[in-house]
């Protein structure tokens, strides 16, 4: 490898990676191939659903050559599809937007922490807190997941 010219850092859809202007900006500056990014790209990333936005942290070196490394989607992207949402409140702390499980929060923790290299080291009640803060930044109620009422035979 030759020396080390730059870092950019990208969201892509997995497996969908296209020549755009946002690819194009980013990696004209450092003299790299779109093209043979895309392919790389999306030949690493086909077996994820094309709907995921994935973080891409690319490094470029001076013979124009590069590696990259694919990161899992922002932990908001997580949190709007577990709650349904299109998107957060325009004033949190003030407003809730709507309302997510616990139960949820744990799972996203731990896909959390086995995708991502550095969270896989963070034990899973830190990363719970984090994704926490999360939720109250994006106006989301965090709920106990209750079980429905049960029935109660009336019959007299």
């Amino acid at each position: 490898m030759s020396r080390f010219k730059g870092s950019v850092r990208l969201y892509c859809m997995a497996g969908a990676a296209r020549p755009s202007p946002k690819i194009g900006q980013a990696l004209g500056p450092l003299g790299l191939n779109m093209m043979q990014f895309c392919k790389e790209f999306n030949d690493r990333t086909a077996e994820i659903r094309p709907d995921v936005p994935l973080r891409v942290l690319l490094k470029a070196y001076e013979d124009r050559s590069f590696k990259f490394v694919t990161k899992p989607p922002p932990t908001t992207w997580f949190l709007k599809k577990a709650s349904g949402l299109e998107s957060g409140s325009g004033a949190p702390g003030h407003r809730s937007c709507g309302r997510i499980s616990i139960k949820y929060i744990y799972e996203i923790a731990k896909v959390k922490q086995e995708t991502d290299q550095h969270l896989q080291f963070h034990d899973l009640e830190g990363i719970v807190r984090m994704i926490c803060g999360t939720c109250q930044s994006m106006g989301l109620d965090i709920v106990e997941d209750t079980l429905p009422p049960k029935k109660i035979n009336i019959d007299l």
